[in-house]
């Protein structure tokens, strides 16, 4: 007689689930000057700028692994918050910042180690938290964007944000807890989130920055949004905006980020990012080894 009997799993099957936000694509800030952020960005953090797209002087898209900043030139935004990156080799990014600084003086530029982490600061004050990479943390990425952490205003509600997340957009999110206190977690992709934590410090104007996110259901939110009267624009068959994460009862506005949201069907979902190996150069050049990788083999 065959045993029909189940078996039951020996793996915890839901750290696998997605949720209906599948992408994490970048974060967008004007700058005013586009040299300074190329000291910043491309010399000092030793990222890549994209080589086929805005690479003109009105705009600037950097990669990192899988994900991008964009940098239009404008009036500085600053994000609410600060932004994770995951690079290797410690000590050469180390390096880097300390010869970019020539080119930042005057600036709000400052770097120093923070722990497992380096803690910089770009020219106009977007803050940027370093590490390296850590597959217990963040998986095979050796090179990426694996979070955006937002500081909300004390009372904001951390439930009410992550709600919002799961029963608008289809999302998987929750509020956890960590060394530094309780904070709302949305999955965004399989190797990133963002975050949301709660403080008393007083909290600037939002002054138009951005996140970018693709979803999987692109219509069932966009028609949630819509009712609710949340969508700021109609960018064409593959987007739209919103500005507002909302109580879902209410309606009542909690904390304004844009975030430019987009379909799987759009052009540039999935598309192949060109990241370069910062250390490599005329002098110490290797064929082959002038490309990064953004994952571990």
């Amino acid at each position: 007689m065959n045993d029909t009997s189940v078996i039951a799993p020996s793996f915890d099957r839901t750290k696998e689930d997605l949720g209906n936000i599948v992408e994490l694509g970048h974060v967008n800030v004007r700058v005013p000057d586009q040299s300074k952020a190329i000291a910043f960005y491309i010399m000092g953090l030793g990222l890549t700028r994209d080589p086929y797209l805005m690479t003109g002087l009105e705009n600037m898209w950097v990669n990192a692994g899988r994900g991008q900043f964009h940098l239009p030139a404008g009036k500085g935004e600053v994000v609410r918050g600060t932004i994770a990156l995951v690079i290797p080799d410690r000590e050469a990014l180390l390096r880097r910042l300390h010869n970019a600084q020539k080119y930042l003086d005057g600036t709000k530029f400052s770097f120093r180690e923070a722990g497992d982490a380096v803690e910089t600061t770009c020219p106009w004050g977007n803050r940027i938290r370093v590490h390296t990479p850590d597959p217990a943390r963040f998986g095979p990425m050796r090179l990426g964007m694996p979070y955006v952490e937002f500081d909300i205003p004390a009372g904001t509600g951390l439930a009410a944000i992550a709600r919002f997340y799961v029963e608008i957009l289809g999302g998987i999110a929750g509020v956890a807890s960590d060394e530094r206190g309780p904070y709302a977690r949305v999955s965004t992709s399989a190797e990133s989130q963002v975050t949301f934590r709660e403080t008393t410090a007083p909290m600037p104007e939002y002054d138009g920055h951005h996140i970018q996110i693709t979803l999987a259901d692109f219509s069932g939110p966009h028609r949630k949004l819509l009712e609710r009267g949340l969508i700021s624009e109609e960018s064409d068959q593959h987007q739209y905006r919103f500005l507002d994460i909302v109580d879902v009862d209410s309606n009542r506005p909690l904390f304004r980020v844009e975030h430019e949201t987009r379909s799987m069907r759009h052009p540039m979902f999935g598309r192949t990012y060109i990241n370069r190996n910062p250390d490599m150069t005329n002098r110490n050049f290797v064929p082959g080894y002038e490309v990064g990788l953004w994952a571990l083999n």
